[in-house]
C-alpha cells in the first residue's frame, strides 16, 4: 500500500497542504491557521510517513517540533539535498518556495531549460538551464500587491478586486485599474519571456500559483499552467531526502 506523504506550504498570504498517496496528489486543503493543534489534527488524520515544509514566513517554532515528532520530516532550505545546484552568490537567501518550484521544473522536464513562474504575493521567476543549474531570475509585485499599493499610494483611488471581465479600454476607475494591473502583469511576464528566450533559446515556460489559469488567455506565449506546482516539487524533494 502507498505511503502517505504531507507537503506543507506556509506562503505569505495562505498556508495550505497537499496529501499524496505514493506519488499520487489526492488533494489540497487550505488550512485556516497553523497553530501547532491544528498542526497535530492534521497529523492525527493522515497519519503520514513523511512531512515536508516549505515557509517563507515566520511561524511558531513548535508548528517544527511536532512535525518533527511525527517522524519523517523535513523542512527545506538550501542545505536540503536537491536534484539541482544553486550557483548564486548567496544560496541562504532562496526562499524555499523558489526551490520547491524548480525541483518541479527539473522533476518534469529534465535536462531542459526551464522557466517557472509563481503568482503569489510576488511574482517569482525562477530559471533553470539543462545542466539543473538554478541560476536564479526575479521577483516583482504580485496582483494583490499591485492593487493595494493604488489604494494605498494614491489620495483618491479605490481597492479594486480582481474581476477576469474586463476591457481592454477601461471606462470608469475600477475598470482601468483591473485593465492596467492584470494586463500590466501579462505583458510583463510575456517580455521576461521573450526576454530569456532572446538569450536561451528554447526553454518551457512553466506558470503556478492560484491564478495562474486566468492568466493563460492573456499570454502570448505557450506555457505549462499546473496550480499545484509548488507541492509537486516538495514531494520530489522529500523524495530526495
Amino acid at each position: 500500500m502507498a505511503g502517505t506523504t504531507l507537503c506543507f506550504d506556509f506562503g505569505n498570504t495562505r498556508q495550505k497542504y497537499a496529501v499524496f498517496k505514493g506519488a499520487e496528489l489526492q488533494e489540497v486543503i487550505l488550512l485556516e491557521d497553523i497553530f501547532p493543534a491544528t498542526i497535530e489534527k492534521v497529523l492525527a488524520e493522515y497519519r503520514p510517513g513523511k512531512t515536508i515544509l516549505s515557509s517563507v514566513m515566520n511561524h511558531d517554532p513548535a508548528v517544527e517540533d511536532i512535525l518533527q515528532a511525527g517522524g519523517g520530516f523535513h523542512k527545506l532550505s538550501h542545505l536540503t539535498n536537491l536534484p539541482f545546484t544553486t550557483p548564486v552568490g548567496k544560496p541562504s537567501t532562496i526562499g524555499a518556495d523558489r526551490l520547491a518550484l524548480v525541483a518541479a521544473a527539473v522533476n518534469l522536464f529534465p535536462r531542459r531549460n526551464n522557466l517557472a513562474i509563481a503568482l503569489g504575493t510576488a511574482i517569482t521567476y525562477n530559471f533553470v538551464n539543462r545542466n539543473h543549474e538554478f541560476l536564479g531570475g526575479g521577483i516583482s509585485p504580485g496582483m494583490e500587491m499591485r492593487f493595494r499599493s493604488l489604494r494605498d499610494y494614491t489620495a483618491k483611488l479605490p481597492l479594486v478586486q480582481e474581476d477576469w471581465n474586463f476591457p481592454l479600454v477601461g471606462y470608469d476607475t475600477v475598470t482601468n485599474i483591473t485593465s492596467g494591473v492584470i494586463l500590466g502583469m501579462a505583458k510583463e511576464i510575456d517580455g521576461f519571456i521573450d526576454a530569456y528566450k532572446e538569450r536561451y533559446g528554447n526553454f518551457n515556460v512553466l506558470l503556478t500559483g492560484g491564478n495562474s489559469s486566468y492568466f493563460v488567455p492573456h499570454l502570448k506565449n505557450k506555457i505549462f499552467a499546473d496550480q499545484n506546482l509548488i507541492f509537486k516539487g516538495l514531494y520530489a524533494i522529500s523524495e530526495c531526502n
